[in-house]
């Protein structure tokens, strides 16, 4: 990859996005993670406006220490960028206190997760429509057009995705042309969605070298039965995945009615 042209090309493509939508510059939830401290310095590069929010919900201490690490360090590198903390816990627990107990204990933990990244999203919307910003998504491709590995109207809703036609190892590439902290790029990825340090590999059960294989093998239309052991197995998660997945990665269905009853 020439990480230099594609450093410019985001960078002048977001730049001439918000100026030809009238829009100041940016809005990004900023987590610790390689994903979001890459998006926001290419944000911070067009030299527009750039709003960085940190929403902790219980969030483990070296998440929150990343993240205020990443800013600080983005402050002192470009004087377009501000930050805002909203502390998003009472919010969530307020919530989460007034909803019904339910039998399945583990089907309530995945939605109270992805709605933890909802009321990011909300929080994040906010702060654009106060001060006319764009929601810069965090999204890689492996996640995104892979895996489907964000939250529906959480981290999903943004609007416009920077890095989403970039594989995860080419983030890390970036991110080290970048020089962005070296605690971030050690860091394992994760989505800071439970509260504890429980990792992207974790929950998926591949790592993203691993996913990044099995998408290229998805794409030249290979099947689980060409694959023995570790890469079976990978295939078969990536497909599982991918294929539960579909409705967070397609337009939202319309029911079309037929002109004939109109």
């Amino acid at each position: 990859m020439q990480t230099e042209k594609v450093v410019n090309h985001i960078v002048n493509w977001l730049k001439e996005y918000a100026v030809n939508s009238n829009i100041k510059g940016f809005t990004i939830g900023i987590s610790g993670g390689i994903d979001s401290a890459v998006t926001s310095t290419l944000c911070a590069k067009t030299g527009l406006k750039l709003l960085c929010v940190e929403m902790p919900i219980h969030q483990a201490p070296n998440q929150v220490s990343r993240a205020s690490k990443h800013i600080e360090w983005l402050q002192e590198q470009f004087s377009n960028v501000k930050r805002q903390e909203v502390n998003l816990t009472p919010v969530f627990d307020t919530l989460v206190s007034e909803l019904p107990q339910v039998t399945n204990e583990e089907d309530r933990f995945m939605a109270l997760a992805n709605t933890r990244a909802r009321l990011r999203m909300t929080t994040l919307y906010y702060f654009a429509g106060l001060y006319g910003l764009l929601v810069a998504g965090t999204g890689n491709k492996v996640e995104d057009f892979g895996v489907g590995f964000f939250t529906k109207y959480g981290d999903g809703g943004v609007d416009l995705s920077p890095i989403a036609d970039l594989l995860k190892s080419q983030v890390y590439e970036i991110a080290k042309f970048l020089k962005i902290n070296q605690d971030i790029q050690k860091a394992a990825p994760t989505d800071g969605l439970w509260g504890d340090d429980r990792t992207d590999e974790d929950q998926i059960g591949a790592s993203y070298p691993e996913l990044e294989w099995a998408m290229r093998m998805n794409d030249e239309e290979k099947n689980i039965n060409d694959f023995t052991g570790r890469e079976k197995e990978v295939f078969k998660i990536f497909k599982k995945f991918n294929t539960a997945n579909t409705h967070k990665m397609i337009p939202i269905p319309i029911c079309k009615i037929p002109i004939t009853y109109i």
